[in-house]
């Protein structure tokens, strides 16, 4: 279970850094679902690609296209509408004011960078387009894919961008993992699956004729990626069998041949002198390499999957890599740093729970390498590992106070920690599955938990006394939420409902109608106790929708007041602001949504 407040307490804390230096413009107001206010978050990340000039950024999303306006400061964030898929692959054209991109949804599409508009659609292609590439004065754009089992000889599409017409098609590859121009744009260079050598081979086209040059062999498996030195006399290509080959263009032999990644290699780039060479791989890194003598320079290993993509800054001092953690990041070349104040990095494997102390100087996490580690915020440094709990930790809170810090395990218990020492105050066991969640009343004497053995549980902090058992639930229950005044705690699971109980006794006060629930991951109380948050689950498993219906109830009658959408998959975290106006949502399509709660529709009976 997430930890609903105090997780999207981070959240808060995070963006809002990120909010005071958006502009009026920003992405955040762009294509929102209806009630909602913001949106924080770009979706997974399939590519990103520098403006010639280094000061634009797009970002190719399963959310759509993002463009950012002022990398330096990160302003002006504009998402352009119009494909109906995801979206794999972007190119800006020489002079930064026009944008390609083409994902799923086979078009390829053209934009004016300055005002997000549409220009152009291209199409033709059958199946999704994964690569584009303007040829170095703008005139021409390649565009790659399309294959099916049909039409595998339909594979390279030239168009002339100022009309939209379509000027040739390159055939020979089956499904093109990349294409790119030579910098005098007469040569096209295509990497795939090659049916007439029955293997994975690099082609080399005459861009006026679509005349088949060259075929360079030596790779064995597929081709991700392939560059051309700014002089255009060096092709590089990445592949995945796990390395990066360099070839001489006039005579199609190989070069060198760089080793190091250890798994498929995505990405590679040429800086803007021709000097160095960028590659990204799934083994989560990205190495730079000296061209001239083939030897590694640095290993960047913050990211934690695969490394899709990357692009250097035109003047050479910036790198940016895409990764599927649905992050972006920007290293300094120089140094090899990541370009961010801090990272917490330690755990060994996926991070389930975050949360602030009280004063913000402290994050733990909880992980599923079963420890829980503490970091000091402001440097980012490992303040302390808690060790003890023998399956993954799940969830985490802090007191009120900041002193005791909860987690919650797969090893069926509860575990109470001295935040100073580090060391474990009380084991609670009682439960007979796994703890889901975690949370601590408001004056910070009693913690609840919420179970895989149907149960909720009250406990003593002071003592770690079992207190109550709260039974009533048929399904795993994935979130508990205390009111603000301590004496209601809402429970929400796997059987569709959100149970609300009376602290104190113990009793089952109400239910959340069910027609309202479906399988509930997450739940938050408005700060003066009248409102309850809750998010619903997908219905697509059963083949209803993706999305997952988010609610409004009375908690004094249980009776729906809104319901809403706008997330795709899970809901994984919720939270009101504190003057109750706005609800803050997190999910699993990596976006988080502020929503104005007045202008939210009223639910309707369904």
């Amino acid at each position: 279970m997430k930890t609903t407040r105090l997780f999207l307490t981070t959240v808060f804390l995070i963006f809002s850094l990120f909010l005071l230096e958006a502009s009026a413009q920003d992405y955040t107001k762009w294509n929102l679902p209806e009630g909602a206010a913001m949106r924080l978050g770009q979706g997974s990340i399939n590519g990103i690609t520098y403006s010639s000039d280094g000061k634009q950024l797009a970002i190719a999303s399963s959310t759509g296209v993002w463009i950012y306006y002022d990398v330096s400061t990160h302003k002006e964030f504009k998402r352009l509408i119009g494909h109906t898929g995801s979206i794999h692959s972007l190119c800006f054209s020489p002079d930064g004011r026009t944008l390609a991109s083409g994902g799923w949804d086979e078009p390829v599409r053209l934009w004016d960078v300055a005002t997000g508009h549409h220009l152009k659609t291209f199409t033709g292609h059958i199946g999704s387009v994964t690569s584009l590439r303007f040829s170095r004065d703008g005139r021409i754009l390649a565009s790659g894919g399309g294959g099916t089992e049909e039409a595998t000889d339909v594979t390279v599409f030239l168009w002339d961008v100022a009309t939209g017409q379509h000027l040739n098609t390159l055939t020979g590859h089956g499904q093109i993992d990349s294409v790119c121009f030579s910098p005098d744009g007469g040569t096209l260079a295509s990497g795939a699956w090659d049916a007439t050598m029955r293997g994975d081979t690099v082609r080399l086209w005459d861009v006026a004729t679509g005349k088949h040059l060259k075929t360079l062999t030596g790779h064995t498996r597929s081709i991700n990626s392939v560059c051309f030195s700014p002089d255009g006399r060096i092709l590089a290509s990445s592949s995945a069998d796990d390395t990066v080959r360099l070839w001489d263009v006039a005579t199609g032999q190989t070069l060198k041949t760089l080793t190091g990644h250890t798994r498929s290699v995505h990405s590679v780039c040429f800086s803007s002198d021709g000097s160095t060479l960028a590659s990204g791989s799934d083994d989560d890194t990205v190495r730079l390499w000296d061209v001239d003598t083939g030897h590694h320079l640095k290993t960047f290993t913050e990211h934690t999957r695969r490394v899709r993509n990357l692009r250097f800054s035109r003047d050479g001092r910036i790198l940016a890599s895409g990764s599927d953690n649905e992050t972006v990041r920007l290293w300094d070349i120089a140094t090899g740093q990541y370009l961010k104040k801090n990272t917490f990095i330690g755990h060994t494997s996926s991070v389930n729970s975050v949360c602030f102390s009280p004063d913000s100087s402290v994050l733990a996490s909880g992980s599923s390498d079963d420890t829980v580690r503490l970091w000091d915020v402001d440097t980012g440094q490992p303040l302390k590992t808690l060790t003890g709990h023998t399956s993954s930790v799940n969830s985490i809170s802090f007191s009120p106070d900041g002193s005791t810090l909860a987690s919650g395990s797969a090893d069926d218990t509860v575990r109470l920690w001295d935040v100073a020492t580090g060391q474990t105050l009380n084991t609670l066991t009682g439960h007979t599955n796994s703890v889901r969640s975690v949370c601590f009343s408001p004056d910070g004497s009693i913690l609840a938990s919420g179970s895989s053995d149907n149960t909720v549980r009250l406990w003593d902090v002071a003592t770690g006394q079992h207190l109550k058992i709260l039974m009533g639930h048929t399904g795993s229950v994935y979130s508990v939420c205390f009111s603000p005044d301590g004496h209601t705690l809402a429970s929400g699971n796997l059987d569709d409902t959100v149970f609300l109980w009376d602290v104190a006794t113990g009793q089952h006060l109400n239910n959340i109608p069910k027609e309202y629930s479906g399988t509930v991951s997450s739940i938050s109380f408005s700060l003066d106790g009248g409102t309850l948050a809750g998010s619903r689950g997908p219905d697509e498993f059963c083949g209803g929708s993706p999305e997952s219906p988010l609610h409004l109830w009375n908690v004094d009658t249980g009776q729906p007041l809104k319901t809403f959408t706008g997330h795709i998959g899970w809901v994984n975290s919720l939270c009101f602001s504190p003057d109750g106006n706005t609800l803050v949502s997190g999910g699993d399509d990596g976006t988080v949504l502020l929503w104005d709660i007045d202008q939210l529709p009223v639910a309707s009976n369904q």
